[in-house]
């Protein structure tokens, strides 16, 4: 039976198209007015008072940049300027959907890095909806969160970082931190979760917490889970199938293609099919290697059909994963009909 999850993404606000993607409503923009950075405050002017109501009244009220330019605090301006960017791309495409779609054709991104998150959050959300494994959820959230990656123990731990920040943080914050701090005695690392196959239940009462720790190395359960979510992923939004696995590494001479899923793998793959050998600080950096395959060969470039693409993902100098969804999507061996 499927459970729910993620309610902070805000599908709940969202109406469900025929084609199964989620059709912005109002009360999915009135959700973004009343974020702090909107919601007016004591030192607000009227104008900007006036203009937050009226926009809860209809949230597809037309604004005049002008009127913008009348509001006293310059910050609350620009903010406005974000959000109604942010509204007018939602509200052009129809669906959430679409306007990612949209927004990732373009040249340049236009919205804010966290709008873009969020996206790929209430995306997910909706592509996995009936997901019945705690395992694949927590996979997914790479999708959206950053990471922070731990390899103490000979073990490939991926914890979120937002989470991993707040708890260092309240440590550095205590009486007995600052004294560490002072004498420049190493504090104790975070501890959070790890989530197994014995425990996963666990995530359904605290998905939204995202507090909980995935071991990635080849052969465990959450590269199988990832391997899942991509395929999800890509039927949900481009309608196709395909098929994904992991793998320890890549031994292929007769390599055709493949995609990095963050900056730091891009390079990498890059720089083995190039040939080049990598550096032990290199190599060290790589957390999951896929094969992929798409079903339906006619879609393919004729160059790479019947080859596998290849996909990576990898940490940076800080050990922080940040992916990009969106090179999924964008660097596809696609065929021009397809």
């Amino acid at each position: 039976m499927s459970r729910d999850f993620w309610r902070s993404a805000g599908m709940h606000l969202l109406a469900r198209s025929a084609e199964g993607w989620l059709e912005v409503t109002p009360d999915f923009l009135r959700a973004y007015y009343t974020r702090p950075e909107m919601h007016p405050v004591e030192e607000s002017c009227a104008e900007e008072v006036r203009l937050h109501e009226e926009l809860m009244a209809d949230p597809l009220r037309p604004v005049e940049e002008a009127r913008l330019a009348r509001l006293a605090d310059p910050e609350a301006a620009d903010n406005y300027r974000l959000v109604l960017a942010y509204r007018e791309l939602l509200a052009a495409a129809g669906t959430v959907e679409g306007a990612y779609l949209r927004l990732m054709r373009q040249a340049k991104v236009s919205i804010p890095p966290v709008f873009v998150d969020q996206m790929v959050h209430l995306i997910l959300r909706n592509a996995l909806s009936g997901c019945t494994d705690p395992m694949r959820l927590r996979a997914a959230e790479l999708f959206f969160r950053e990471q922070s990656v731990s390899t103490d123990d000979g073990r490939l731990m991926l914890a979120d970082e937002e989470i991993v920040e707040m708890h260092a943080r309240a440590g550095r914050e205590t009486g007995l931190g600052q004294l560490l701090a002072e004498t420049g005695t190493p504090m104790r690392s975070v501890e959070l979760d790890v989530l197994d196959e014995a425990n996963k239940d666990i995530y359904w009462a605290r998905s939204d917490r995202f507090d909980t720790v995935i071991d990635f190395r080849f052969g465990q359960p959450a590269p199988d889970a990832f391997a899942r979510v991509v395929e999800s992923w890509l039927r949900h939004l481009l309608r196709i199938e395909v098929q994904v696995e992991p793998r320890p590494s890549i031994e292929d001479p007769d390599w055709r293609w493949h995609i990095g899923l963050d900056r730091e793998a891009t390079r990498i793959l890059n720089a083995l099919y190039a040939g080049r050998t990598l550096s032990l600080e290199e190599a060290a950096r790589i957390v999951g290697l896929f094969r992929m395959r798409i079903r339906d060969e006619r879609m393919v470039l004729e160059r790479v059909r019947g080859r596998p693409v290849y996909l990576g993902l990898a940490m940076d100098a800080d050990r922080r994963l940040k992916m990009k969804p969106q090179n999924l999507l964008a660097n596809l061996p696609l065929a021009a009909a397809a």
